[in-house]
Formats: structure tokens, sequence, C-alpha cells
């Protein structure tokens, strides 16, 4: 038998009502079944219970990795891992105090156990603010001479490197406040400031352990550990920024400069003699690292400017092609941007010598030659007439003949020349005048 319309009507009406009085009544919340760490009660458990001696036995069976990860159980738990490992005996079980050993350093001494030494640090002092955490940590480390500024004599100690790989991995995603922090701290705890002022003001050469340990102290904790290029420059900025432009310079060439054989800094070596390119490429890379971009914070172009000028004349000025090289190594844009500045300032008879050993720079080391006539055509470009451009063409030819007659004039002896290697420079000079002069009209001639 069949419903009547009318009473589906009132079916569906009563449904549609009791539907929505269910969706307007508040809903019940489900019961909680689980507990996080947070809201549990602080009951220290079952471990954490344990005697104090019984605990350090049981926390003398684990890897360094181990106690790390056991020191995030709970609050309580990283108080005991912080005291464990501020016991003398951990100390001089885990971190070595002597990295001269080469026996000792392959067993105690890898840098794999120093990022895991940061690792527990980190995770142990977590919950500690940064100042804290930082003053526990650099109370700890600064017990070992290895790892502080002038106190080791050895002359291959390996104390930074480990001192970089640890603090690489305790600061890893910490934000640039923090870095901050960190560093302002580190230059508190070891007198950084005042020792890089002491060096930077004195003469180049005349405080060489002091130069090579601060050299190896920023290189080696604070520099070299970054892979990334980015977290290098704010650590490099961080070392320059207090400094003068001057002793910016100076400093740059402490930390980058060329090192010679016997291990101190080749200040004059810079002046007497070019080069090879192995020697600039770290202060290439230190310039373009902090010009290679656009948005470094502080730095504008006359800034990079000025601290290239001051840079190839420290202790004097350089021999030019060792500036040249620099100039070829830190690729056109910087390139061009020096040479520009110069031939804007009138400098015309200085870029074109420049010019020379740029030309020599790229037949002896390999670069294309089409490089170097590129870079003349955007500098002729820069002069706004034709006189001027004719006067900076002819002055580049005449310092090829300038440049050739002076080396000859002082490698002559008796019409002969007097060394193969000698011989070997003219033949190169020769070379780059001929291969440079050949590009350029094969390039006008298109």
């Amino acid at each position: 038998m069949e419903m009547s319309r009318d009473k589906v009507g009132d079916v569906r009406k009563y449904t549609w009502a009791h539907k929505s009085q269910r969706l307007s009544e508040p809903q019940q919340r489900p019961v909680r079944t689980m507990v996080t760490r947070s809201q549990r009660s602080p009951d220290p458990g079952l471990l954490c219970g344990l005697p104090a001696e019984l605990l350090h036995m049981l926390l003398d069976t684990l890897s360094v990795l181990e106690i790390s990860v056991f020191s995030m159980v709970s609050k309580e738990m990283a108080g005991y891992v912080v005291d464990y490992i501020s016991s003398m005996a951990w100390k001089n079980k885990n971190i070595v105090s002597s990295f001269h050993n080469n026996m000792y350093l392959e067993q105690r001494c890898t840098v794999q156990h120093y990022r895991e030494l940061g690792l527990l640090f980190k995770r142990c002092t977590l919950l500690l603010p940064t100042k804290e955490r930082l003053k526990f940590v650099f109370c700890m480390f600064s017990q070992v001479p290895c790892f502080v500024l002038e106190q080791c004599i050895a002359p291959h100690c390996a104390g930074f490197s480990r001192y970089g790989a640890f603090l690489k991995t305790l600061i890893a995603g910490w934000d640039e406040l923090e870095c901050y922090r960190v560093f302002n701290f580190l230059c508190d705890f070891t007198n950084l400031l005042q020792k890089t002022e002491a060096v930077i003001s004195a003469k180049p050469g005349v405080k060489r352990f002091q130069e090579l340990q601060l050299r190896l102290f920023c290189r080696q904790v604070l520099l070299d550990s970054w892979q990334n290029e980015s977290e290098c420059q704010f650590w490099l900025i961080q070392l320059l920024k207090p400094w003068p432009m001057v002793s910016q310079a100076h400093l740059l060439f402490i930390l980058y400069g060329p090192l010679l054989p016997e291990g101190a800094l080749g200040w004059q070596a810079l002046v007497e003699r070019g080069l090879p390119h192995g020697a600039l490429w770290d202060m290439a890379k230190a310039i373009l690292m902090l010009f290679g971009k656009v948005e470094v914070k502080g730095w504008t172009t006359d800034s990079m400017l000025v601290i290239i000028e001051e840079l190839i004349a420290v202790p004097e000025p350089w021999h030019v092609e060792n500036v040249a090289r620099l100039l070829v190594l830190c690729g056109s844009r910087l390139c061009y941007t020096v040479l520009a500045s110069k031939a804007l300032g009138g400098r015309v008879s200085e870029i074109s010598t420049l010019f020379i050993y740029i030309i020599l720079v790229c037949e002896k080391d390999g670069y294309h030659m089409s490089w170097a006539v590129k870079l003349v055509q955007q500098i002729c470009k820069v002069f706004t007439s034709t006189p001027e451009k004719f006067c900076f063409i002819q002055q580049l030819e005449n310092k090829f003949s300038e440049v050739t007659k002076e080396f000859l004039d002082s490698n002559l002896t008796g019409n002969h020349f007097e060394d193969a290697e000698t011989f070997h420079t003219l033949s190169i000079l020769l070379d780059s005048s001929a291969h440079f002069h050949t590009k350029l009209l094969h390039m006008l001639l298109k």
C-alpha cells in the first residue's frame, strides 16, 4: 500500500529538521587516549631515579652519538648528560688534549668524531638560552691549548680544523641573529678582535707567528668548514666589518694571501715577481665571495674598488703580472669594473700596462685570447669621443713595445740570454702579442 504524498512530505520535513538540530548542537570531543611528553607529569622515570654513579656507568657504555640521542629523552635526562660530559674523566676520554701524535690522532681525533661531539653538545644543551649554551661549550674547549689562538706552537696541529668541524655541527641551522651572538661571544671569549688589531696594525711580516695563527684560526674554525658560500660569506664579513678599508685589505691578505713553501705569508713575493695562478686562487675566490653578489649588506661597488686598490698595494705595489692574474681569476664582470673605473679616472697609461699583462696571463695560463679582445672592446666603449678611443689604442700598442724593450734590456747580457727561462718568457710575450692581434683583426673583419 503506497504512502500518500502528504505523508512522504511530512517524513522528509522531520528528517531534515532532525538533521539540522544535530548539526547545530555542540560536538563532543573524543576522549584523548595519548599524552604528549609536555603534558605528562614531571615524573623523572626509572633511569633518572638511579644514583649518579650508576647512571654514569650506563652512559660509559654508549657512544657519543648514542649519548646525544639519549639526552633528548627528557629535560631531566639532558641535565644528567650535561653533568656527565662535564666530568674530567669524560673530557679526557673524548676531547683530545694534544693533536700532534699521528697514531693517537688516527684513533681518537677524526673529523667525524668532532662532528658527533658537536651534535652531542647541540642536543644536550637544546633547552638552554643561547648565551648559556655558548658559555658551557667554550669553557669546555678553551681548556685545550690546541683550540686556543696563539697557544699551540706545533707547525702541523690539527686542533683548529677539528674545532671548526665541531662548531659547524653545533650551530648548523641557527638563524642569522644567533650566529651574530656566536661571533660576538667568540670574540669576547678569545679576544679575537684585540689580537686581530695587533696583527693588522703591525708592519706586514713582522708578527709572522701571530699572522699564521690568525689565518689558521679564522680559516679553519670560521670560514673553510662551510660548504655553502653564503654562510662562509657571513663569517668573512663579520671578520672584516669592524675595520677601516685599509685594514680590511691587510686582513684579507693575511687570510687568503699566498703562502711560501716554508709556511710564511708571501708579502714580498707578490711585489718582486709574477706568481702562478694557484698562489692567487684563494684570494680571487674570497673577493668573488664578497663582491660577486650585489645584495651583500653594507658593500657597494665603491667599497669593492677601494679594497682591491688597497689590497694590490700591500705591503707595496704588486708586480703588474700578479695584479693582472688576480683580475683574470676574478672574472669578466669584476675585471671590467676595475678597469672601467681606472679609464673613467683618466688612468689610460695604467690600464694599458695592465692590459698587456692580462694578455700575457691569458697566453701563459691557457685562457681564450678572445676574452681579452672583448674586454678591450668593452673598455673602448667607456671613452665617449673618437680621439679618446684612439689615444687608448695607441697607448696599448706603445705599451706592447715598451714592455718588450724593458724585458730585453733587463735580461740581455753580452747579446746572450741569461737562461732558458728568460728566453721562454720572451717567447710567451711575443706569442701573446701575435695571438691577441690576430684575434682582434679577426673579430674586426667579421
